[in-house]
């Protein structure tokens, strides 16, 4: 099996050898090209026809450049954009030229996906730092998105595009056959900037379905992604930006609702839960806000989408409430993915102590600092507290997080972090938990001049009332991007004493290395638009013996190597194969299945060394059926493991679409494991019946979990981001012989309003 796998390998690298690429063009780094902006004395409608006169005058921002299928050549459908402004509003005039009028807009919800539509999207870096942006968007059937940029948006991942963020802003299109046309009015008092400012930096780019094209404004090499804030022209305002005046914001709530735990055979009847709380906006200085909460409520977020798991540690989920998003990567951006000292997730979460299960915690209060003081220097300080949980014997907690990033050279920047969690009026004689937690760690973030290096190098160090070895994280990861290649290296230490109850770290006690370099392939011509070949290694060393001595101190305890081919084909469909090789000991009995009956388990100790592949192909989501589908066949532990992932959407244009996700795995284990057939189903239906009301129910099956949850949630926007929630939530034990059949039912009516003052 391993000579076949080293033949597929080679293969890969032989395909990839043969391609030939284009040499880049686009210059990297900021642009010259400049908007003007003049103040306008007249009054603008939006109502997405560029009629009033100012639209006829001043700086235009045209001549597009292409990003897809190809960086070298003007964009076949142009876009032109022209601003003004007044007092209260930022406008933005957009016609962007077409073949005709056959659109592609997938639903009327807000916050669409880019992929898949015709739209255009600004960029707006208000304090010229090259890290973090304001983000608007809107399609040609005047559907409206914004989002947040954070990390120069270069994070891998996606973790520096936070579509969630949600502000007050206008906007609406008109189609005109060849063309289509949109105005944006964004209020000053939405976005952040320095006073006084003269100059920002901006980019836009646009989606064409038609002719299946990306363009930019500023010409943008495809070994970058879109909205790298590398690639930026700049706006330059004709008399220096003032304050917008009073910024204060108060959203308060109402909720009403009825639950029931079924599987609590003390709640015989319904509960009739009715609650009030609500949030306050306070713009501070045109750069910093503060942000209030009293009793927050989050019962109108969507649901996490349930995954199978296969793994030997905690799952990462991202945060979606509102509360914590804006500015979130002040907070949230420290360490690298396997340690982060601050997860906003862990506030309103305690473990109860009876099961080990994390239950919800109520927040009390919260208050949030954060923005700009200067255009070098960002602060944040947030401060919640949570209720007592009586029936667990957990007392309430107090969470402080204080942070400070400054600018250094032309795009990098030194942060400290001070995190900490404190039991109120906790009992000093407790096991359950810690009095007192706490991490500082101090950060230096690379990013070039000359855009080809970005990296990061940090120590943080835990404060715990236990006495444990290792109470600190190091790390450090660099990385070069060229044309053709990238080359990344990193290494981190997590410590077994570094306890970030706060954060994420979902291991500790360990050394990792990990190299990684990718070759990237750009064909001049044919159905391969570009393709890359990456191969990924890391390696795990035990650091100490942890309460065991299966590895010595500093030996392998793991290793993962990966070489994976993505492509990506000129009518948008893309596809991939990779090829995984693992070698790895147990330190804890552990069921990779959670299906096997008490006292079956791989044994601590155990050793495995297993290869595995997975493939992937996405179809275009410019069609009206599209689909994902992804194999995985392989050896697995003491035995193989076979499955078949994927999603399958159909859309009914623009009111929604149906989907289905799907996982099987198939995974036969070595006696006396039993083979098991692992099922996760999860049918979706996305209904928008205008751009101001939605509804949206998908159903998630998991026989892992033994459950089967239902979720359906109506939302009514009646006024900007002022909403009417009605949320149904149930969940049933999947077993048709369980003596309760259903888990619990919940039905919650949320009204929420955002108030000027």
């Amino acid at each position: 099996m391993k000579k076949r796998y080293a033949s597929l390998l080679c293969l890969v690298f032989a395909l990839g050898l043969s391609a030939q690429s284009t040499e880049p063009v686009a210059k990297l780094g900021d642009s010259d090209l400049t908007i003007h902006l003049k103040r306008s004395t007249e009054k603008i409608v939006i109502d997405g026809h560029l009629m009033e006169e100012v639209w006829q005058k001043g700086d235009n921002a045209a001549n597009f450049w292409q990003y897809f299928p190809y960086d070298t050549s003007s964009a076949q459908g142009q876009t032109e954009i022209r601003m003004t402004y007044d007092d209260q509003f930022l406008y933005v005039g957009v016609r962007c030229h077409s073949a005709g009028p056959d659109y592609v807009v997938q639903s009327l919800r807000r916050d669409y996906s880019f992929s898949g539509n015709d739209n255009i999207t600004l960029l707006f870096d208000t304090f010229n730092d090259k890290t973090n942006a304001f983000v608007f968007g809107m399609n040609p059937m005047g559907v409206r998105r914004e989002a947040l940029i954070s990390g120069g948006g270069r994070t891998r991942g996606g973790s520096s595009f936070s579509s969630s963020w949600d502000n007050k802003w206008y906007g609406t299109a008109k189609i005109k056959g060849d063309y289509w046309e949109a105005e944006f009015a964004i209020p000053f008092k939405t976005l952040r900037f320095q006073e006084g400012s003269t100059e920002w930096r901006f980019n836009c780019y646009r989606r064409d379905t038609q002719i299946n094209e990306l363009s930019s404004w500023v010409q943008i090499p495809r070994n970058y992604i879109i909205m790298d804030l590398s690639f930026m022209g700049r706006i330059i305002w004709d008399e220096p930006l003032k304050k917008p005046g009073a910024n204060i914001s108060v959203i308060p709530y109402l909720t009403a609702g009825m639950n029931r735990d079924f599987e609590d055979p003390e709640q015989t009847n319904p509960n009739w839960p009715r609650n009030a709380g609500g949030d306050a906006k306070i713009a501070l200085t045109s750069g910093l806000n503060l942000d209030l909460t009293v009793n927050p409520d989050f019962s109108q977020v969507e649901v996490d989408q349930q995954v199978t798991d296969l793994s030997r540690f905690e799952l990462f989920f991202p945060e979606r409430r509102q509360f914590f998003l804006e500015n979130a990567d002040l907070f949230g951006s420290f360490g690298l993915t396997r340690v982060n000292p601050f997860f906003s997730r862990r506030i309103g979460v305690a473990r109860d102590t009876a099961t080990g299960q994390n239950i919800q915690n109520s927040i009390l209060y919260g208050a949030r600092l954060s923005g700009k003081v200067n255009e070098d220097l960002r602060v944040g300080l947030l401060n919640m507290q949570t209720a007592r949980q009586d029936k667990n014997g957990l007392p309430g907690f107090n969470y402080t997080v204080a942070t400070l990033e400054q600018q250094v050279f032309d795009r990098s920047n030194v942060s400290f972090i001070f995190v900490n969690k404190q039991a109120v009026n906790g009992d000093p004689d407790a096991d359950a938990y810690n009095l007192y937690n706490r991490v500082a760690g101090l950060e230096y973030r690379l990013a070039s001049k000359d855009t080809k290096w970005t990296g990061k190098t940090f120590l943080h160090l835990a404060f715990t009332p236990d006495e444990v070895d290792h109470k600190f994280t190091h790390g450090f990861q660099l990385e070069l991007l060229e044309r053709r290649y990238r080359l990344e290296w990193a290494h981190l230490f997590v410590g077994q004493g570094y306890n970030a109850e706060v954060g994420f770290v979902p291991r500790k006690d360990y050394m990792l290395m990990s190299p990684e370099v990718q070759f990237l392939f750009f064909p001049k011509k044919g159905v391969v638009n570009q393709h890359s070949i990456n191969i990924d290694s890391r390696f795990f060393l035990q650091v100490g013996k942890d309460g065991n001595t299966i590895i010595p101190d500093w030996g392998l305890s793991e290793r993962q190597i990966e070489a994976e081919w993505e492509i990506r084909f000129a009518n948008n469909t893309q596809a991939g194969l990779t090829l995984m090789e693992d070698e790895l000991t147990l330190l804890r009995d552990f069921d990779p299945t959670r299906l096997q009956v008490d006292g079956v388990f791989l044994p601590a100790g155990s050793s495995y060394h297993f290869f595995s592949m997975e493939a992937s192909y996405e179809s275009d989501q410019r069609k009206k059926f599209f689909y994902e589908i992804g194999p995985n066949f392989g050896e697995f532990y003491s035995g193989i493991r076979a499955g078949l992932s994927g999603t399958f959407t159909y859309r009914y244009q623009p009111f929604g679409s149906i989907a289905v996700d799907f996982d099987y795995n198939y995974i036969k284990l070595a006696d006396p494991f039993k083979p098991v057939n692992i099922w996760l189903v999860g049918p979706r239906v996305d209904l928008t019946f205008s751009k101001n009301l939605f509804l949206t129910t998908f159903v998630q099956y998991n026989n892992q979990l033994d459950n089967l949850n239902i979720n359906t949630r109506f939302q009514w926007r009646f006024q900007p981001v002022s909403d009417f929630f009605l949320v149904y939530t149930d969940n049933y034990i999947t077993d048709p012989f369980s003596q309760f059949s259903v888990r619990n039912r919940a039905i919650v009516a949320k009204l929420t309003y955002w108030l000027n003052l």
